[in-house]
């Protein structure tokens, strides 16, 4: 395993004295996740931890370190412990994640909780569930169809478009996310051909040519899908 940056480990040092001094009453645990927890940080990479406390006093906060930024979410333990059978983003962040601090066992048990839950692979999307996937994606693309007097909004809203593209292929297929700078990577590893089409989507060169690969990609990947049922 690579290791971090130079001067990563002091960085994570004084993160955790400034959790501990702020939550040092109701601490359980402090996990570092994400590409930090990986030893795969860039220079431009935030830290990211997870603090488990006793209590319901639950938030997120941003400080600095050093040239590092440090992402806090404070979360309570039991709420974490309850959503991770169904809450399809917990096993995948916490399973390879870094127990700095701990009290009683209690955030070992959860990224071990959360290994096992990853191995078990996600629930299948039930069809109503696909449909309102689809029928999401359709309504997104209209929205850039509407705005295509707006170049520069319809450009913002057909990427936002393509992100959910992209969650919708990963929920569909019955991956687990993976972290955001992968999710093209590993699309194509698993269908070279859509994500080849998400990859030309993303960086056609003119509007129009994104636009007309955002609807290809939306037709091959709800092909199999119908469309909601009509009520009139």
């Amino acid at each position: 395993m690579p290791p971090n940056p130079p001067g990563t480990d002091r960085i994570i040092a004084e993160a955790l004295m400034y959790i501990r001094g702020k939550r040092g009453a109701d601490l359980v645990s402090i996990i570092l996740v994400g590409s930090g927890a990986r030893r795969s940080l860039t220079p431009h990479s935030d830290l990211n931890f997870i603090t488990l406390v006793k209590g319901q006093d639950e938030g997120e906060e941003i400080v600095r370190v050093a040239d590092r930024s440090i992402d806090i979410r404070y979360r309570s333990h039991k709420t974490v412990e309850q959503e991770m059978p169904h809450v399809s983003r917990l096993p995948p962040l916490l399973r390879k994640g870094r127990v700095l601090f701990d009290h009683e066992m209690i955030g070992a048990k959860l990224v071990e909780k959360a290994a096992q839950r990853f191995r078990q692979g996600p629930k299948p999307a039930s069809m109503n569930e696909r449909i309102r996937l689809k029928a999401d994606c359709i309504h997104r693309l209209g929205k850039v169809q509407d705005m295509l007097h707006q170049p520069a909004t319809a450009q913002y809203l057909l990427g936002v478009f393509l992100d959910h593209m992209l969650n919708a292929f990963f929920r569909l297929r019955g991956f687990w996310l993976t972290a955001p700078a992968d999710l093209l990577r590993f699309a194509m590893t698993r269908d070279a051909a859509v994500g080849e089409l998400f990859d030309r989507a993303m960086t056609a060169p003119t509007l129009a040519e994104r636009l007309a690969l955002g609807q290809e990609l939306c037709h091959l990947i709800f092909k199999d899908i119908p469309n909601p049922a009509r009520v009139d």
